[in-house]
């Protein structure tokens, strides 16, 4: 059994997309990816970081005040000891988001844990990498992202909406415009026009304190 992990940071800031967005949240980030998507903003998870014990890490969890936690990477799942953190967690009684590529298996994570899964779209250029066994694993209560950098992705993705069905699958698609290549002001137009039923998400904490690590 897997207990430990590779940590980048543990850090307490407001969950700044998704579902909970504005809510006091705490952030565990693992270190390691092995996707390469084009817009990453947390390449500096991809190496590095400390190896901590699930026990290690749930003490530090609990100093601060927050009753939502999000673990997060990189690619958490790459980590075998991710699945046993998250259960944890949720014995601890928080609430438990897990944000994920969907490029690896989700068979295996607790049910209690909120899925917040990414469909790379083709300016990723990951999109290879989509998993889509997944979708028929999602909950109704877990999520679909996607990140959208040009009116291709916006198309693509609101094929892949209506091809799996999304709307019915889970309890919110979320569209995100590319911090630096897609002005949100034209994916909320697009998204207008045709009437999609998709939460658009502006990522508020890089609107709050910039493009940094730690927020």
């Amino acid at each position: 059994m897997n207990t430990t992990v590779r940590i980048t940071e543990i850090f307490h800031s407001l969950q700044g997309e998704s579902r909970t967005v504005g809510i006091p949240t705490t952030f565990v980030r693992l270190t390691g990816c092995p996707l390469r998507c084009q817009y990453c903003d947390t390449a500096y998870a991809f190496t590095g970081g400390e190896v901590k014990t699930l026990e290690f890490i749930l003490q530090e969890v609990s100093e601060f005040s927050a009753h939502h936690v999000t673990v997060t990477g990189g690619e958490p799942l790459a980590q075998p000891g991710c699945l046993l953190l998250l259960s944890k967690l949720c014995d601890a009684g928080y609430e438990v988001s897990l944000e994920t590529s969907g490029a690896l298996g989700i068979k295996e994570v607790d049910d209690r844990v909120c899925i917040v899964m990414d469909l790379k779209t083709p300016a990723s250029k990951e999109m290879h990498r989509n998993l889509y066994d997944n979708i028929g694993i999602l909950k109704a209560d877990d999520q679909v992202k996607f990140v959208i950098c040009d009116r291709q992705d916006y198309d693509w993705a609101t094929f892949k909406i209506a091809e799996f069905r999304l709307n019915e699958k889970v309890s919110e698609v979320l569209f995100s415009p590319s911090f630096e290549q897609l002005p949100a002001r034209d994916l909320a137009e697009w998204i207008l026009k045709d009437g999609l039923r998709v939460r658009m998400q502006i990522q508020l904490h890089k609107l709050l304190w910039g493009d940094v690590p730690g927020v």
